[in-house]
């Protein structure tokens, strides 16, 4: 098993919007270091927070986290960290804001970290949350998704608009070698906003 993602340049991006628009219940997907799901807790909207992630380091490493910093927010105090492989585990909760910095970079054979490789184009992990997810959003649900063009943009647009999704872009970052992409997305019918 790889070691736990640490926060990078997407991360920061991401953090930006999930400080401003988290809200009510959240899911953090592939959680790695926490750094999302205690961003969320910063925002007084959010309610309460689930993180995931397949690695068991990753649990760990939250779940400590989690016990130095409690005492500081009820938010903290009541963050639950599991480990699950996407949504094996939350038995179909229901949540208001799920965030996912997925795996995006197209696999390389000599390395198949699931911290850092979507699948063999880079897109499959990704393609496969946006599917599940649905029944995982609340009414009114939104996801804050970060991407990178490595993953192929047009791709995703193609599953969003086939998924039903509608969807903003909230923000793009040119890198060394690739475009980060952060979107807002939600059902329409269960729009609230």
């Amino acid at each position: 098993m790889s070691s736990v993602y640490e926060p990078r340049e997407d991360s920061d991006l991401l953090a930006r919007y999930v400080r401003l628009l988290a809200r009510g219940r959240v899911l953090d997907m592939g959680t790695g270091s926490g750094v999302q799901a205690f961003i969320a807790a910063e925002n007084s909207k959010v309610k309460e927070i689930t993180a995931v992630d397949i690695n068991p380091l990753a649990i760990v490493h939250v779940a400590r986290r989690i016990e130095t910093l409690k005492e500081m927010d009820p938010r903290i105090r009541s963050m639950v960290v599991l480990q699950s492989d996407m949504f094996d585990v939350l038995d179909g909760q229901r949540f208001d804001t799920i965030i996912c910095n997925p795996p995006y970079l197209p696999d390389e054979e000599k390395d198949t970290d699931p911290a850092l490789y979507g699948g063999p184009q880079g897109y499959e992990f990704a393609v496969k949350f946006l599917a599940e997810a649905k029944e995982y959003l609340a009414p009114g649900g939104q996801i804050l998704f970060l991407f990178s063009s490595l993953t192929n943009r047009d791709r995703i647009d193609m599953e969003l608009k086939r998924l039903g999704y509608l969807h903003e872009e909230l923000a793009q970052l040119a890198e060394f070698f690739e475009r980060l992409y952060v979107y807002r997305i939600w059902l329409p019918e269960r729009d609230a906003q």
